[in-house]
């Protein structure tokens, strides 16, 4: 009988990105809601059969799934904004595109610590069957 593997649950994005009383804020964090849960139900699939994670990886995956949405959040203020902007002391690098660098930083350990990337994929290897000489009817 084939015993069917537990699946992560998902968390409760509205822990993480938290309501927000200031429109633009909350519409931010309605999208990361969104961009988050779309990445868990993309990976933790393929994670469960691929790398076999389970309940102790939860807070990893959360934590990539938080990477993700807050890379497209900055993605999108680059977008709208520019990536010079005017600040107090004149013409400045707009500061998400240093929040999206860092955010990615840390996207790439996990996608490496998770293997999934091919380069992650390749090095992971399985373990050797084992050969058991005794038979069951000796």
């Amino acid at each position: 009988m084939i015993v069917p593997r537990a699946v992560l649950a998902e968390p409760d994005w509205s822990d993480v990105f938290k309501f927000s009383p200031e429109p633009a804020v909350e519409l931010a964090n309605v999208r990361c809601h969104g961009v988050a849960s779309e990445e868990w139900r993309r990976i933790v699939p393929i994670l469960e059969v691929a790398a076999g994670i389970g309940e102790v990886d939860h807070t990893t995956v959360e934590d990539l799934c938080v990477c993700v949405a807050r890379i497209d959040q900055a993605e999108r203020d680059l977008s709208e904004r520019g990536l010079i902007v005017t600040a107090e002391r004149g013409t400045v690098k707009n500061g998400a595109a240093t929040i999206a660098g860092q955010y990615r930083t840390q996207l790439a350990r996990y996608i490496r610590e998770l293997g999934l990337s091919s380069s992650a994929r390749t090095s992971i290897t399985l373990p050797e069957p084992q050969q058991d000489d005794s038979d069951i009817w000796d």
